[in-house]
Formats: structure tokens, sequence, C-alpha cells
């Protein structure tokens, strides 16, 4: 039988592309969480079913890219 690739771990890119003014502090608090700071930074988190929970709950402010290594 053929072995399985392993695959590789994945990683996601996550930028702020929208300002936190006006919005709700839960909103506030998922961006600070994702280990956002400013307006247009990216982070590197790995892919993980929390991380994309937090994504999922502000996806009208980021972009998100997929990196394999």
């Amino acid at each position: 039988m053929a072995k399985k690739k392993e695959q590789q771990p994945v990683k996601l890119e996550i930028t702020q592309i929208r300002s936190l003014s006006g919005r709700p502090e839960t909103q506030r608090r998922t961006v600070r969480a994702l280990g956002l700071t400013k307006n247009q930074t990216s982070v590197i988190q790995n892919d993980t079913p929390a991380i994309r929970g937090m994504i999922n709950k502000i996806p009208h402010m980021l972009k998100v890219r997929e990196i394999t290594e």
C-alpha cells in the first residue's frame, strides 16, 4: 500500500482591514485575542478551531490567507 502523505501544518495569515472605531466591545476583544494591534497589521496563527471561530465572528474586519510550510 502507498503511504499517506503527511499533511503540512497549515498556518493562517490574518490581516485587519477595518478599524475598531465604533465597534462593539466583543469585536474589539476578538481582534486583540487574535494578536492584532492596529489597522492593516498582520499576524500568523496556527489553523485551529478556536482561531477559525474567532475569524468567523468578525469576517467583515479581516482578510485571511492560508500559508502551507
